[in-house]
């Protein structure tokens, strides 16, 4: 996923004074740390990580308060009042920053660093999924308020040889003793590396500045960042954003499906409405086995498992004269044919009639999670298969955008390592 052309042309990723914790003013560096935002199930997942440590950064990227503005002012407040006291601290040279995952036979090293923001129709930085404003409006009251990218974006390129360029600057770093190592309870193994070197900044800049990258993980914080770059004049540092770059040509990403929780329909109620319009058939528990089935199905055609009933229900093989009737024709056919696709413009907006809201739809990335939170609303959970990364590749060169959360990139950096300051 290469351009040609000028340095101009491509991605810019430049050194920042990363906001790190001082080891030494917390419980430990696992404790402190949180998955991404929207991967943390509230509000149980907030009360598990802020009993964790009086500093786990859900503070900042969760606030629990009243009112948005509360919520907004309380993260400002908090991380003020931690770089008071040195709980957090800035390092003193402005660096690129090599960070590795590590969990049995999964291993994945990239590049955090503030990149050059730019537009869609750039070609630079290409998004696949849509956003929901309201999440936008949401993140961008945080990120203004804290005046702080907080947690790191997941970007992939296709990088060359990797003997030389950026890869070649990553792999030599980690080769080197790093700046911290930590194992969260997720059983990742976490590494991180400063990279100050002129000769290796250089190297990474003349490399980036020929590539293009497509957004895994973090379509609404992109957006967050483009709608705050408006808001400020030019130059500022609001025009680079915190981002984690991975050469997957290297590290290939995992892709997961995101499910969907929907609050106000029962199950009995969901498949009376698609009874006669979808084929609807049980199948057996317990979870593991009904996703196998569900993977099976889905390389036929568009499938979905729904479950919050105490069983599972597989809904398959569409009624043709409907998907003609209720999805859009100005799509490619590879973008009509997506099970998220299906799921939003045939069963929630024609047939469950249910609108794309907070209250109405809850997105999760764990199919268990999922299930369980389905059964204790008396909802339904709506288990969806994985889209094949080279599908969401394939849409985005095009310029296509795929429904909002339509795909789990993974594995996803941890928040809390490393932060950006905007003032």
């Amino acid at each position: 996923m290469t351009t040609s052309g000028t340095a101009d042309d491509g991605l810019r990723l430049i050194p920042f004074h990363g906001l790190r914790y001082v080891p030494e003013r917390v419980g430990s560096l696992a404790a402190v740390t949180s998955p991404p935002y929207d991967v943390v199930v509230r509000p149980d997942g907030v009360d598990h990580l802020e009993s964790a440590d009086p500093h786990n950064i859900v503070r900042l990227i969760l606030p629990q308060a009243g009112t948005p503005a509360e919520r907004n002012e309380q993260a400002a407040h908090t991380l003020r009042d931690w770089l008071s006291k040195g709980v957090l601290s800035a390092d003193p040279e402005p660096a690129l920053y090599v960070y590795e995952q590590r969990k049995g036979g999964v291993l994945q090293r990239g590049l955090i660093g503030a990149l050059a923001l730019s537009k869609p129709d750039a070609g630079i930085v290409l998004p696949h999924e849509d956003v929901m404003p309201d999440v936008v409006t949401d993140r961008a009251g945080l990120m203004r308020a804290a005046s702080a990218n907080l947690e790191p974006l997941l970007l992939t390129y296709l990088g060359g040889d990797p003997a030389a360029g950026a890869t070649a600057v990553v792999e030599r770093t980690a080769a080197r003793p790093p700046l911290l190592a930590t194992t969260t309870e997720d059983g990742f193994r976490h590494r991180l590396w400063a990279i100050t070197d002129p000769a290796d900044l250089a190297a990474v800049t003349a490399d980036l500045g020929h590539r293009q990258a497509l957004i895994a993980d973090g379509h609404h914080r992109w957006a967050t960042y483009l709608r705050l770059q408006e808001e400020h004049q030019s130059p500022t540092d609001w025009d680079f954003g915190l981002v984690l770059l991975v050469d997957t040509a290297r590290y290939p990403l995992q892709v997961r499906a995101i499910h969907r929780m929907l609050r106000r329909l029962p199950v009995a109620d969901a498949l009376a409405a698609v009874t006669g319009h979808f084929l609807v058939r049980p199948v057996d528990g317990p979870l593991p086995l009904a996703l196998e089935a569900l993977g099976d199905a889905a390389e036929r055609g568009n499938a979905f498992l729904l479950a919050g009933d105490g069983t599972f229900h597989l809904v398959t093989d569409p009624d043709l004269d409907l998907l003609e009737r209720t999805v859009r024709h100005d799509r490619p056919e590879a973008w009509r044919r997506l099970d998220a696709t299906v799921l939003h413009a045939t069963l929630l907006d024609a047939l469950w009639q249910i609108p794309d809201t907070p209250d109405q739809i809850t997105y999760i990335h764990d199919a268990a999670a999922t299930v369980a939170m389905a059964e204790r609303h008396g909802g339904t959970a709506v288990l969806l298969h994985p889209v094949r990364e080279e599908v969401v590749r394939n849409l985005a060169r095009q310029g296509v955008t795929m429904p909002r959360k339509s795909t789990s990139f993974g594995p996803k950096p941890a928040t809390g390592l490393v932060l950006r300051s905007l003032d």
